[in-house]
């Protein structure tokens, strides 16, 4: 059987016309003209549009090099390095072109190799997604298959079920007579639930390929834009002109579900559809390691131009003195006869010229690979963050996933947590698990905030209580076998049928016919078991429809304009069949906050069913509907306290002629393409939905996801600051904090709200400016009295508060006057809960959090309406649950559970800052270490310019005999294993509290670096000054010297790393000696290639150092004096200042770890 649906969601699903709409089509923005079925028709040859195929590649083969290039060099010192390479070639040069070309050469190569390779991989997905196959019109009625690329626009197409949209097509006709179709847009939007779109009845007849052979139809329409949810044109079809709505639009890369097929046009193609269109990249982000790290590099910037400048000077002075009255005092540079580099004659430009030559030589001060190097060991450890066994969720086989990693080492930096609540901390899992029906509240089950307030009390009564009614659960669950998804509802008053026996059966009746009714659910019958699932839109939907499946009421067919179910009747005692003709759907939105049908029975009644928050429906119930008003809000207020979610039920019966009225109305109204269609609908709505009948509500739980409660509690130990940042009421969200151990007995509450008298009588005269300006005041004092208490509290006792304010309240504290001084009282209380809050007042309070406090925040959530949060973070953490994928494309990283961010941050995080920190640290030692050695001889040389190394010892250093050892540092380091992070969260706070990567720990290894230099300067020259060097009584020339010296800071700045290193693995000790063996190897083969090559070097190593006594205990000597003073200052530290792992690798070393307590 063919069904219409077109009156199944007849608030979503209008037929429009072009009355008061479509005005502006061939304007400005509206020029796009279709012609459906002629690809190639007289309108696409002048008019160009974009091909099928989509491009996400940041290059192609043809500006890769040139973008790839301007990319490396818009870092200053990548540029820095490219000028001195230039310079190079200039008889400024202390080196050879080649030695000081080569290491940019390498380090610029393989950033662009590994932005090769990344781009790569996105253009063999493009390839992929290119060349899927679609069916399309060929001509004659036949469609065959071809890739999406070549498809164009005007092109009709057949999908399939389950296939994806290749472009955005106009919806003609589907396997349904009236041409609907059901779409899945969790590509897009991430939500899951399925949307119904309805081609025009025009069209609907076209659901056969022969049908196409002489389709011709012309559409004209809004150009292409980014708005998902827009859409205006019209189409032109056997001389007749049709409006055309979102409703027609099927977007790319949605799929096709529940439907056989559909028959589409293509509007957009390519870069033009709205999700191309709509593709936007994520904030750019980078962690505060790497800003700093910036200043730095500017630091070293200056002191190198200072040394430099001041060389420069002391040389142009020296060399203006050189020739004096025909005495030379340098005669080795022949000052009589010199170039202008030495002419005493101009010592203002040798001076000059010498600044330059300075500039480059002291050019390793800036370590050219730390930028490359910082990468590659980012993209390893997002690997082991990837691959991390703990955080793979295998109920959905869902691994983390570290989709930047730019911001590694900021997990280690979180002081401040914002999460949303529903999916984030509980499940998004609902189950219907109590209700209230006609003043009586039914449902014997303990939920989980029931159970942890019994624990926190400690109390023996409620102990007993929760005991009994566990026990009576489990009974009961055993009785029914199989536990059923969604249902975890307990009560023999109403089960199997008992409800009949209740006083006020009537109602009960209603209440669960309500339930049956009352929804946008599609059921799926089982031919084989005979079982009906339902696809519903939200868990609450589905949660109602089972429940009342399984008190009775199973609602199992929906067609074309109507509804089918079985239930009991309470007269015969017989399971009847009732059909109820599906008249209207008024559906939910964020701003109704209710939803409601409209049905008539098999009696001929008319009856208005409503389910909604509290927060609308009281007012709108009848005078003579309010009887059981007082117990039904006493019992919303009771299942608030227990962490429940409520809905209140009520109905109405109509009459013909007011249901006659409403509907003309509404048809009228649905049908228009206006800007205010909506808003009309909802007046037009709000004037049916009154005077209505109070039946009761329901309570549902949404579970805590496993671990959270534990999760939290540790990283309220790693003193991190906790923010929930929910929808729900407050009653709600205060017990949910108690039950995640977010909130804790004995916690002082500060709560900020407006449900004051002095508001409610305002809001009752209805004065908007008054209401306003009163609300304001209230937050204003509520705000100053919660930070007199808190100042009070200040030495007199421990506790801590918490706050909790309400979505209201909060618009006002985010003001600009206020925000300061509510960002003040939030950031000195332990927990912070927003209730009531819209996506935007989340993503204002993230940004307020991140600029007013200056630390580092971490946002986290699973739906669409966190995406603003997570964005705004520093770092944006998406959890891949029940409400689609769009939180998780807009994170930085994605984990399937809450309870993994304990190992994200206390491991992963703690353990990346502490990598990064050491590395950064580590590479402006060994730089300054090797750079300074440089400065000091060409001061022994009186400035000279002269370089005291090889072109190529300079070339490679950074490049291979110290590079490896770093990139070790920063993978695989440990101070402390994952089980010790874990046990003692408060390691945590070195991160926190920058201990690592502060200016004085800096500045401390520079000095490092500096000393290290001076020390093996210094002991170098001197031991090898004026001593014979070896048995035949040579002294050392400068070559030999400059080999000793680079020896030794070979030797140094790799043991230095074995000083450091906390966790040594086979990898850190075969690049440590690694390095240094390459050292030693590279100068026995450099040495003994031809003088041409080898230069300086030439047989230095086999013939000089090797075979003499002198080098090796010089050697020894200066390396170990000279990380005397390090170590020195380490032991002390640990002895007298230990930090915090410190002193758990103290515990550890002494076994004193199993007492909890020593921190």
């Amino acid at each position: 059987m063919k069904l219409h649906f077109s009156k199944i969601y007849s608030f979503a699903c209008g037929k429009t016309t072009f009355r008061r709409d479509h005005s502006q089509i061939g304007g400005l923005g509206y020029s796009r003209v279709v012609l459906c079925n002629e690809p190639d028709g007289s309108e696409a040859e002048f008019r160009y549009y974009a091909d099928n195929s989509v491009r996400s590649t940041k290059y192609t083969v043809a500006t890769f090099l040139p973008k790839s290039l301007f990319e490396q060099f818009r870092r200053v010192a990548n540029f820095y390095f490219l000028v001195a390479g230039i310079l190079a070639f200039t008889k400024l040069a202390p080196y050879t072109a080649v030695s000081a070309v080569f290491p940019l050469c390498i380090i610029i190569g393989g950033t662009m190799l590994k932005e090769g390779i990344e781009d790569w991989r996105r253009k063999k997905q493009d390839i992929k997604v290119n060349n899927r196959r679609v069916m399309f019109h060929r001509g004659d009625g036949i469609f065959e298959y071809t890739e999406w690329k070549n498809l164009r626009v005007g092109n009709i197409v057949k999908i399939k079920k389950d296939e994806f949209f290749p472009a955005d097509l106009l919806l003609l006709s589907s396997s349904y007579e009236d041409a609907v179709c059901y779409v899945e847009t969790m590509n897009l939007d991430g939500e899951t639930n399925l949307k119904l779109k309805q081609g025009l009845d025009v069209t609907s007849s076209l659901n056969e390929d022969f049908k196409f052979r002489n389709f011709k139809a012309a559409v004209k329409c809004e150009d292409p834009n980014a708005n998902l949810y827009s859409f205006v044109g019209s189409m032109e079809f056997e001389e007749q002109k049709y409006a055309l709505s979102p409703q027609q639009l099927l977007l790319r890369d949605s799929k096709l579900r529940n439907t056989d097929y559909i028959f589409g046009a293509v509007i957009f193609t390519g870069h033009d559809t709205k999700v191309i269109q709509n593709a936007t990249d994520p904030p750019s982000k980078r962690s505060k390691i790497e800003k700093k790290m910036d200043k730095i590099i500017y630091f070293l910037f200056c002191v190198l131009f200072l040394i430099a400048f001041v060389g420069s000077i002391l040389f142009g002075i020296a060399t203006k003195h050189d020739l004096d009255n025909g005495r030379m005092k340098r005669w080795y540079l022949r000052p009589d006869d010199s170039a202008i580099f030495f002419d005493p004659k101009r010592s203002t430009a040798a001076g000059i010229f010498h600044f330059l030559t300075a500039l480059m030589l002291y050019s390793f001060f800036i370590p050219i690979s730390l930028y490359f190097s910082i990468e590659i060991v980012k993209i390893l450890q997002s690997i082991f963050i990837n691959q991390d066994i703990h955080m793979y969720y295998e109920e959905a086989d869902r691994p983390a996933r570290a989709r930047t990693s730019n911001l590694n080492e900021e997990l280690g930096q979180v002081d401040t947590i914002l999460s949303d609540k529903t999916g984030t901390l509980t499940c998004n899992s609902m189950e219907f698990i109590k209700c209230s029906i006609a003043g009586v509240a039914y449902g014997r089950g303990v939920t989980e905030v029931e159970q942890a307030i019994g624990r926190s009390y400690s109390s023996p009564i409620i102990h007993e209580h929760v005991n009994r009614l566990k026990s009576d659960e489990i009974r009961e669950s055993l009785d029914r076998k199989v536990p059923i998804k969604g249902f975890n509802f307990i009560d023999e008053r109403i089960m199997n049928g008992n409800w009949v026996n209740e006083p006020h059966a009537d109602v009960i009746q209603k209440f669960f016919r309500l339930l049956a009714v009352c929804h946008t659910a599609v059921p799926e019958v089982d031919e084989d078991t005979g079982k009906v699932s339902y696809e519903a839109e939200s868990p609450d939907e589905a949660a109602f429809v089972i429940a009342s499946r399984e008190v009775g009421f199973k609602f199992y067919k929906r067609t074309q304009t109507s509804l089918s179910m079985y239930e009991l009747d309470p007269v015969s005692g017989d399971e009847v069949e009732r059909m109820y003709k599906l008249l209207n759907v008024l559906e939910f939105n964020s701003s109704r906050k209710r939803m409601s049908v409209i049905v008539k029975d098999e009696e001929g009644r008319i009856l208005l069913l409503c389910k909604g928050a509290d927060s609308v429906m009281f007012e709108r119930l009848a005078k003579n509907g309010r009887e059981f008003e007082e117990k039904t809000l006493e019992h919303v207020h009771e299942y608030a306290d227990a962490g429940l979610r409520t809905l209140i039920l009520a109905y109405r019966e109509l009459d013909e002629e007011e249901y006659k009225e409403f509907d003309n109305k509404f048809s009228e109204v649905k049908n228009l393409v206006t800007i205010d269609r909506e808003t009309l609908i909802e007046e037009v709505s709000d004037k049916i939905e009154r005077n209505l009948f109070l039946l009761g509500a329901t309570a549902v739980e949404d579970k805590l996801q496993n671990g959270v409660p534990d999760c939290i509690d540790k990283l309220a130990q790693a003193r991190i600051k906790i923010w929930v940042l929910t929808g729900d009421k407050m009653e709600t969200a205060i017990n949910i904090g108690f039950s995640c151990r977010l909130l804790r007995q004995g916690m002082k509450q500060i709560i900020i709200h407006l449900e004051i008298p002095e508001i409610q009588a305002l809001e009752k005269v209805g004065d908007k400016m008054a209401i306003a300006k009163a609300s304001r005041e209230s937050v204003h004092r509520q705000i100053s009295e919660g930070a007199k208490l808190l100042s009070a509290s200040i030495g007199t006792s421990q506790q801590a508060f918490a706050l909790i304010i309400d979505g209201k309240s909060l618009t006002y504290a985010l003001e600009d006057n206020i925000k300061n001084m509510f960002l003040e009282l939030a950031t000195r209380c332990a927990s912070v809960i927003c209730c009531r809050s819209s996506p935007k007042q989340k993503a204002l309070v993230t940004r307020l959090v991140k600029s007013g406090t200056g630390k580092t925040t971490l946002a986290i959530g699973d739906g669409a309406n966190d995406v603003g949060m997570l964005q705004e973070a520093h770092v944006g953490v998406g959890i891949s649950g029940a409400e689609g994928m769009q939180a998780v494309m807009s994170s930085d990283i994605a984990i399937a559970q809450f309870r993994y961010l304990e190992r994200l941050l206390l491991v992963h995080g703690h353990w990346c800052y502490r990598r990064m920190s050491s590395m950064i640290c580590y590479f402006f030692y060994k730089n300054i270490t090797f750079g300074f050695t440089l400065f000091l001889y060409e001061v022994y040389a009186s400035f000279s310019g002269q370089s005291a190394y090889n072109d190529w010892f300079l070339s490679l250093y950074s490049v291979f005999f110290s590079s490896l050892p770093v990139i070790a540092l920063g993978v695989l380091d440990q101070d402390v294993s994952a089980k010790y992070c874990l046990k003692f969260p408060i390691l945590y706070q070195e991160g926190v509290q920058n201990v690592l990567f502060s200016w004085r720990r800096i500045l401390t290894w520079m000095l490092n670096g500096f000393i290290s230099a001076i020390m093996i300067f210094f002991f170098c020259t001197k031991a090898m000054e004026v001593q014979a060097f070896d048995e035949e009584g040579r002294t050392a020339g400068k070559d030999m010297l400059g080999a000793t010296m680079y020896t030794c800071v070979v030797w140094v700045v790799n043991l230095q790393m074995a000083l450091t290193l906390r966790y040594f693995t086979l990898i850190q000790h075969i690049f440590i000696w690694g390095s240094v063996a390459f050292w030693h190897l590279f100068l026995l083969v450099y040495g003994v290639m031809p003088p041409s090559i080898s230069r300086n070097t030439y047989k230095v190593f086999i013939e000089t150092l090797a075979p003499s006594p002198s080098f090796w205990i010089v050697t020894f000597f200066v390396v170990i004096s000279t990380l005397i003073p390090y170590f020195s200052y380490s032991v002390i530290q640990m002895w007298f200042f230990p930090m915090y792992h410190e002193m758990v690798q103290w515990m550890r070393y002494e076994g004193k770890t199993n007492d909890p307590e020593i921190l």
